[in-house]
């Protein structure tokens, strides 16, 4: 049986960059519809069992009832049966209940933080994201039908992961000799305190960044990496830079609509694996995808290190030409 997994968080798109920039609103009702996009493409190319995670809006059930209210749905859609804590841990319970049941692809509705949340505990499992946050790098703007129809494509079993996926990199954070927390981005050390409305875009604050891809062509604070040098995520390297009152200023977009000028004081390229250690010499906080995570403290030892460690990306555009040129859409 071919099954795919969505995880569509009810929370993404909401946080306090609605107020201090003119970032897009994605409404859930927006995320019910698209998961119905989901359910009719991939249930058309042979997806028999579609898992949801459960969450408070309850954006699955309505998707799911919807469709079978018109008589539109004809693979097995299951809600997944856990309980709600309305926080990111709903996403990682989803999807290692998903990894369980044996999905052969799991797609998000989310930003960069709800994929960082997958990519905390998932295995080997390809991954397909879905922009519907703030800030995205990691996910994409991609059409509900599209994304429907690539993960269904993955999901067949006909393709090797090598093929359709992209292994991703991703920034270790250790306080000690103990994983912290991760980053799939960006990881940005704060002179703030606090963690507050989560979400960090103020510039001034910021004194140190670290990413695992970069392009002018994001925004948020990997931007800022990417109008010095453009890293890819193919490529085994990341970067830091150390902000300041002295040095190279740049123009960045760090917030849809919000253009900051940023000292570049220190720029330097890191290695897979290189370790990177920071001496904390007053308090502060690291953000890690644009939210603020792990408090740090005067005199604290903290070691950043990009590997190759992070989930099976899908590339949906490689995805769909591999399907082409074997004739898949001719043998459903």
């Amino acid at each position: 049986m071919k099954k795919i997994g969505i995880i569509a968080n009810p929370a993404s798109g909401k946080d306090i960059r609605r107020l201090v920039a003119h970032a897009t609103i994605i409404d859930n009702n927006e995320k019910v519809n698209i998961v119905k996009r989901i359910i009719l493409a991939s249930q058309e190319l042979g997806i028999e069992k579609i898992y949801i995670m459960a969450d408070t809006f309850n954006i699955g059930y309505k998707a799911a009832s919807d469709l079978a209210y018109l008589k539109q749905l004809k693979a097995d859609v299951e809600i997944l049966d856990m309980p709600l804590t309305a926080s990111f841990k709903d996403s990682m319970v989803a999807t290692s209940m998903m990894e369980k049941k044996g999905v052969g692809c799991i797609l998000s509705l989310g930003g960069d933080g709800t994929n960082r949340a997958i990519a905390k505990v998932i295995n080997d499992t390809p991954l397909l994201p879905i922009s519907t946050g703030t800030n995205n790098v990691y996910p994409s703007m991609i059409e509900g039908t599209v994304a429907g129809i690539a993960a269904a494509v993955v999901a067949s079993g006909l393709f090797d992961k090598a093929a359709t996926c992209n292994k991703n990199k991703r920034i270790e954070i250790y306080k000690g000799r103990e994983l912290a927390d991760i980053a799939l981005i960006d990881a940005v050390i704060s002179k703030e305190s606090f963690i507050g409305a989560k979400a960090i875009w103020d510039p001034k604050s910021i004194t140190d960044i670290f990413v695992t891809r970069a392009h002018p062509a994001s925004i948020g604070f990997s931007s800022i990496v990417g109008y010095k040098e453009i890293i890819d995520d193919r490529e085994d390297v990341g970067a830091h830079i150390q902000l300041g009152t002295e040095g190279e200023t740049i123009l960045a977009p760090i917030a849809p609509g919000v253009l900051k000028k940023v000292n570049v004081k220190k720029f330097n390229l890191l290695k897979l694996n290189e370790d990177y250690i920071y001496y904390a010499e007053n308090g502060g906080i690291i953000a890690l995808d644009g939210e603020r995570e792990i408090p740090v403290r005067a005199g604290d030892c903290i070691l950043f290190r990009i590997s190759r460690n992070g989930p099976y990306q899908v590339d949906i555009r490689k995805t769909l030409e591999i399907a082409q040129k074997t004739d898949f859409f001719r043998k459903v």
